[in-house]
């Protein structure tokens, strides 16, 4: 994926999520889950992007 289709969705999705904020009317813990969930969101769709997610999958926690 080219580099400038990578900036333009990012600048795109925070262009989204500041409307969101500044002009729907809702409550602060909403907001914040609603970003929390974005970037949650956009820093996984990045980590895939850049072959970063299969690698962290390797990790185990507890036994197994």
């Amino acid at each position: 994926m080219p580099l400038v289709t990578i900036v333009l969705t990012l600048a795109v999705v925070g262009v989204l999520l500041w409307l969101v904020n500044r002009f729907i009317p809702m409550q602060g813990q909403i907001k914040g889950i609603l970003n929390g969930v974005v970037v949650i969101a956009v820093v996984l769709w990045l980590l895939k992007i850049f072959g970063m997610f299969g690698y962290l999958s390797q990790f185990r926690v507890g036994h197994s």
